[in-house]
């Protein structure tokens, strides 16, 4: 997959939410929803900021921008919802379990295995609400 290229005259909310669906899928419809009685224009930031602006720019495919978000969010070891939401958008724009597995682990070396540990047991929690591999294109 590789960037949102912006649509002809589509506003940055527009485009954040079509890439939002696209990357995130029904986790980010989640994370959006749970706002919607709290904070409905922070909601919208994250339309428009990380998915409508950072996420569409060129130079890296959505896969790539989810290894980086995936390392991040991992090395932090303070974001565990948002980890598990990546992990999430990982499967939908193209890694592989095993290849976020290593990048979890990757991040032992710069973050501490503190930090591995935990975002290996969110990578395990997602693993296991999905259907087995093999059965995820049946499924879809």
């Amino acid at each position: 997959m590789t960037h949102q290229a912006p649509k002809s005259g589509e506003s940055r909310l527009e485009r954040g939410k079509r890439a939002l669906a696209e990357i995130d899928g029904q986790a980010g419809h989640n994370v959006i929803a749970a706002l919607a009685d709290i904070a409905p224009d922070f909601a919208n930031y994250v339309f428009e900021f990380p998915f409508g602006d950072i996420y569409c720019r060129p130079g890296l495919d959505l896969r790539a921008r989810e290894i980086a978000t995936i390392a991040a969010l991992t090395a932090m070891g303070t974001a565990t919802p948002q980890l598990k939401v990546h992990i999430e958008a990982g499967l939908n724009v193209g890694l592989s379990r095993d290849e976020i597995t290593e990048i979890i682990m990757q991040m032992a070396v710069y973050a501490g295995f503190p930090a591995a540990l935990n975002g290996l047991f969110a990578a395990k929690d997602v693993f296991a609400a999905r259907p087995p591999l093999g059965q995820e294109q049946m499924a879809g």
